[in-house]
């Protein structure tokens, strides 16, 4: 497993969801390896979560391989930290994306990447890629069952509402104005 991987898996967890932990690992009891599984499978479609590698978050940030995959998917499973169900399955380019992010670096142009959190999303703020807990001025929200694309040319993005209080029932472009913007598209 590569460095990036493993920062770009850890980012996923903590920062992209921008997520103030609730609880210590130590807390909660320690899902198996089927019961992780489940968790990272329910993020995307089957025909997509079928084949996807899974691979498990410690709370160091360390990477752990549950399953190998052959469609260039990646799977992760609910961090039961979390206050609200946050698994998540991403394509390679959404992996860059997610490590750009990470080290506050500009994303890779002329790579799209899409990521599926279909058991729901964890509050975060609409704003700030990098806020940490919940204030007006950082304008967090709440979602449900989503798909996110990033990379694309900002074009893009201004076909869609940039509001920073969006109405999530609709598509909204999230942390517009930052290098990492990116479409939140609410699937029911």
């Amino acid at each position: 497993m590569t460095a990036d991987y493993r920062l770009a898996a850890r980012f996923c967890l903590l920062a992209l969801l921008a997520i103030p932990l609730a609880a210590t690992a130590a807390d909660a009891p320690k899902p198996t390896d089927a019961q992780l599984i489940k968790s990272a499978l329910a993020a995307a479609p089957a025909g997509v979560s079928k084949h996807a590698a899974v691979m498990a978050a410690a709370a160091d940030g360390t990477m752990r391989s549950l399953r190998p995959g052959t469609n260039g998917f990646t799977c992760m499973p609910d961090a039961p930290s979390t206050p609200g169900p946050d698994p998540m399955c991403m394509d390679k380019a959404a992996m860059d994306w997610v490590h750009a992010m990470l080290t506050h670096a500009t994303p890779p142009g002329g790579k799209v990447g899409l990521m599926y959190m279909l058991a729901g999303g964890t509050d975060a703020s609409n704003t700030d890629p990098y806020s940490t807990k919940p204030s007006k001025a950082d304008h967090w929200i709440k979602t449900g069952p989503h798909l996110m694309i990033a990379g694309a040319d900002a074009a893009f993005y201004d076909a869609y509402p940039k509001n920073a209080d969006p109405d999530t029932s609709a598509p909204y472009v999230m942390w517009a104005g930052t290098p990492y913007q990116h479409l939140m598209v609410p699937v029911k």
